[in-house]
């Protein structure tokens, strides 16, 4: 049988309803006009321009070299990250498939750039449960129950439906701060996610060439052992014919073991740095990645420095170190308003009846205001309110110092660039001339005219030059996406010539 709620009830449910419509709506405007009191952030200096690379930036008027002028840098504009120029895959102006083909694969499976990502979506999933705080609580209960007395056997039953809404109106902001706190954290979290990624490339492109490098002076030690191998035969020859000492076979062999230990330490570098890819790839260290047989000789790319204004835009960490300053200061607003008048509507709506079929009969509307006034705890109040301010000032400090890592990083980065293409020029005059006195000092030896040992210390001259001129082609390598990082991936254009 279906029951119709009765006219009387009917109106005596109306006026509370629309009264209780009429204050939810109230409370609503007043919640929209609330706003959060938010201290500035603090402003930072930065040089105007790179120490290391002045020209860069010498088209702005009036500057002339790197002290020409400071700019002061706040990380209360968080659209300076979409003003800085980022290349999304940076590391394909090296120009080289291989290593754009590992690059694209660890992105895909890395376990710590999937971890981070688990992090992210989490602070998201954190900031819609924040976000909630916007709407009221909603509760509903129904109860049904049967009774007897023990005198008269008598038996009655009960039901009962209630629906419950609260809802507390953000008169100070604090509700607000809150939904900020945890929308600052989630874009904390996805700053993270972006750095993992930055660094999770770099480490794979560093391992990718160090084994180029392992394996070219491999090659090196390989065909100089072979070398020895016949210097050994020339000495012996030389002295069964009585032309030499002993001390020249002697020496001859000391060379070659020397080279062959050498060697054996090379062949652990290379297992070691093929580990540790394979971890990147989340792969057991038996399985091997693809790696060059050299290291790459083609033009390494010029990366354009920008401004340093421009690097907290560009940085990840530094992005995500400014979201949690801004985080932590949301704090400080909640901590205040924590302690301020708290007022809360609730509105019910509920009936009971001794029949089930006849519960919706009998509806009863209730609506209250609740007001809490925990600013009453005082000393309380204060000394958690400091300890919040202390907690942004530490984090205030911690930022500066990060962005100044930051800078110090771009500038060493800019100046060793320098220093290793002047270096690199002269390792390749080394090299030329090692092999032209080792040539000079073998013809000596062959007429005779000096011993073996000049001729052996040439030949570890040659070694070291070789070493040194791979050594330092692979730290160009590095350095440039050293570079990269530092920048936070910016820029993808090329040399006009390749790497001596």
């Amino acid at each position: 049988m279906i029951r119709t709620i009765p006219k009387n009830a009917a109106r005596r449910l109306e006026k509370p309803a629309r009264t209780w419509l009429a204050l939810a709506s109230a409370a609503v405007l007043l919640a929209g006009c609330a706003g959060v009191r938010h201290d500035p952030l603090p402003v930072v200096p930065v040089p105007a321009q790179w120490a290391a690379a002045p020209v860069a930036s010498a088209n702005s008027p009036g500057m002339s070299g790197p002290n020409a002028g400071a700019t002061a840098v706040s990380p209360s504009s968080p659209s300076s990250a979409s003003a800085a120029v980022t290349a999304p895959e940076f590391w394909r102006a090296f120009g080289d498939p291989v290593l754009d083909r590992l690059i694209a694969e660890v992105l895909a499976v890395n376990t710590d750039l999937a971890a981070a990502g688990i992090r992210a979506y989490r602070a998201q999933l954190q900031s819609g449960l924040a976000d909630t705080n916007l709407t009221p609580s909603v509760s509903l209960n129904g109860k049904g129950g049967v009774s007897r007395t023990l005198d008269t056997q008598t038996m009655a039953r009960s039901s009962s439906l209630n629906a419950t809404a609260q809802y507390e109106v953000d008169l100070w902001g604090k509700l607000a701060a809150q939904r900020d706190a945890a929308r600052w954290e989630y874009e904390a979290t996805q700053a993270d996610r972006d750095a993992a990624r930055l660094s999770i490339i770099s480490q794979t492109a560093q391992y990718y060439w160090t084994l180029g490098y392992l394996n070219q002076i491999i090659a090196y030690s390989q065909s100089n052992i072979a070398y020895a191998e016949r210097v050994v035969a020339l000495a012996r020859s030389r002295y069964a014919a009585g032309a030499v000492s002993a001390l020249d076979v002697a020496q001859a062999e000391q060379s070659l073991a020397d080279q062959r230990a050498t060697l054996t330490q090379q062949l652990q570098q290379r297992a070691e740095n093929r580990n540790a890819l394979a971890i990147l790839f989340d792969r057991p260290p038996e399985q091997m990645s693809a790696e060059p047989p050299t290291l790459p000789t083609q033009a390494l790319p010029d990366v354009p420095a920008g401004l340093p204004a421009e690097l907290l835009g560009r940085r990840p960490d530094l992005r995500a170190a400014e979201w949690r300053l801004r985080e932590s200061l949301a704090n400080v607003d909640v901590t205040r308003t924590g302690f301020y008048p708290t007022f809360s509507l609730t509105g019910s709506l509920g009936t009971s009846s001794s029949t089930l079929e006849r519960v919706l009969s009998n509806p009863i509307a209730a609506l209250g205001a609740g007001l809490t006034l925990p600013f009453v705890q005082w000393n309380t109040m204060q000394l958690q309110i400091k300890v919040s301010q202390t907690q942004y000032e530490e984090n205030v400090v911690n930022f500066r110092k990060s962005l100044y890592t930051a800078l110090s990083e771009v500038e060493n980065a800019l100046s060793a660039r320098d220093q290793l293409t002047r270096e690199s020029e002269q390792r390749v005059l080394s090299l030329a001339q090692a092999q032209r006195a080792e040539s000079l000092l073998r013809s000596r030896y062959l007429a005779g005219a000096i011993d073996i040992q000049p001729w052996l210390q040439q030949q570890k001259s040659l070694r070291d030059s070789q070493a040194a001129e791979a050594q330092v082609r692979l730290n160009r390598l590095n350095n440039r996406m050293a570079l990269y990082k530092a920048l936070g991936g910016a820029g993808n254009s090329a040399d006009a010539s390749p790497p001596a």
